[in-house]
């Protein structure tokens, strides 16, 4: 049987955005069995920050596949992840130096709640608004950025309450104020807050929930599947605080945004703060499935023995592609490049966005950025946000949607990605857009 006539055995479930069979991959390219080249922007949706088949980690895991392919975490300490855990404290905050390994985002999340539930002694859980943290039960539970990953699934796990997030461009007490929400959405995360996203959680604290139950506040700190929206700094600062003062733990969910994605190591390091837990996957190991969640050890230290596991976590091959990912991400530099070409690449667009009527707003750190399309009463233009997909698939640009409504382009290519193909990528997606 061709490769073609197996597709129609894949589970449905997957929503799918092409039907490309691919072949290889090399930085920035997808190569398709049919020879066609495409400009990757999807990256793996956030994966493939050190591009695609970067010649040092496949090195790195050509030669431990020849040595260990399995050491289970219960049985044995193996070597890469040893060496992962000095790698990670050699970048992380002092504070975050104790760390287990799990095999996707959605489980590190899962697994943090636990954390945070069993050494509080609290049962509740502050999420956000937009968020997206995983498909699994416990993971879903948290998840507000759409209602398809949701339906058909209740009941889910109980004891999460949904606080607001600081969705600038969307803010009516901005408006209300005479503040123009779009500049301050471009202006983020130096732009100060109206403070209304936290004065409507103090009154949820006293209104839906206690303080003293509250275990958690897990967010992403900068939205992702939810629309790429980036909150102030006063917001996650805010938030601090507020955890701070009822001991409640600040989880920081950063599995799309770390890696250099928003033009450092992690994007908290731009927000003024250190969370007490945070979660890590996607870039972490270049494509091989592995996550993290870290913490300091007065925490992790009262996670009692046997109460959380993984028989694939901190898989030995995984552990030594992230040991080379993050060698990789400081000998070329990469955070600093998504930081400078982020500003290009959120220029280029901004002045397409002039004659673009449909480009409602630019915004994003680093290498992740969002282009939000509307209709010209303002509604969110999914329809259009589909053809201009479509139109840049078929022109070789790979590119993929977000937000509640999938109105809102998302650019997140490789942090390998060169000046020129940022500019040919935009160059795409302008004349898709102009097709209308």
């Amino acid at each position: 049987m061709e490769l073609s006539e197996q597709v129609a055995h894949l589970a449905p479930v997957w929503a799918r955005y092409t039907n490309i069979i691919v072949e290889r991959g090399d930085g920035a390219t997808l190569i398709a069995t049919d020879g066609r080249q495409y400009l990757d922007f999807t990256c793996g949706i956030g994966v493939t920050n050190t591009g695609h088949c970067h010649p040092a980690v496949v090195a790195a895991i050509r030669e431990q596949a020849g040595l260990l392919l399995h050491g289970q975490a219960n049985i044995v300490h193996h070597q890469p992840m040893l060496a992962l855990v000095a790698a990670l404290r050699g970048v992380l905050p002092e504070s975050l130096d104790t760390f287990f390994f799990s095999n996707s985002g959605a489980e590190a999340v899962e697994g943090a709640v636990k954390l945070a539930r069993q050494v509080t002694g609290r049962s509740s859980i502050i999420a956000f608004e937009g968020g997206f943290h995983g498909r699994t039960a416990g993971a879903m539970a948290l998840t507000s950025s759409k209602g398809t990953y949701r339906t058909g699934h209740a009941p889910l796990p109980s004891g999460v309450y949904t606080a607001p997030y600081a969705a600038c461009l969307h803010c009516a007490v901005a408006r209300a104020a005479g503040r123009d929400p779009g500049a301050i959405s471009a202006a983020a995360p130096q732009a100060e807050c109206c403070g209304e996203p936290l004065r409507r959680l103090e009154h949820m604290l006293h209104t839906q929930v206690a303080p003293d139950d509250i275990a958690a506040m897990v967010i992403e700190p900068v939205i992702g599947e939810g629309g790429y929206i980036v909150p102030p700094q006063s917001f996650l600062q805010g938030l601090r605080r507020i955890c701070d003062e009822h001991g409640i733990l600040l989880v920081l969910d950063e599995v799309q945004t770390g890696f250099g994605r928003t033009g450092t190591l992690f994007a908290f390091e731009q927000f003024g703060i250190v969370p007490d837990v945070l979660i890590m996957a996607k870039g972490l190991a270049s494509g091989l499935p592995l996550s993290a969640i870290a913490a300091r050890r007065a925490i992790m230290g009262r996670w009692r023995p046997g109460s959380h596991g993984g028989t694939y976590g901190g898989n030995a091959l995984a552990c030594a592609a992230a040991v080379a990912t993050l060698q990789v991400m400081h000998a070329e530099h990469l955070p600093q490049r998504a930081a400078t070409l982020g500003q290009l690449l959120r220029a280029e667009l901004m002045a397409l966005r002039e004659d673009e009527t449909a480009i409602s707003d630019v915004r994003g750190l680093g290498l992740m950025v969002g282009v939000e399309l509307a209709a010209a009463d303002g509604s969110p233009a999914a329809a259009l946000a589909r053809r201009v997909l479509a139109r840049c698939r078929e022109a070789g640009l790979l590119l993929l949607s977000c937000g509640p409504y999938d109105n809102v382009v998302r650019f997140i290519p490789p942090l390998v990605v060169d000046e020129a193909q940022l500019r040919h990528a935009v160059r795409i997606f302008g004349a898709a857009l102009r097709a209308g």
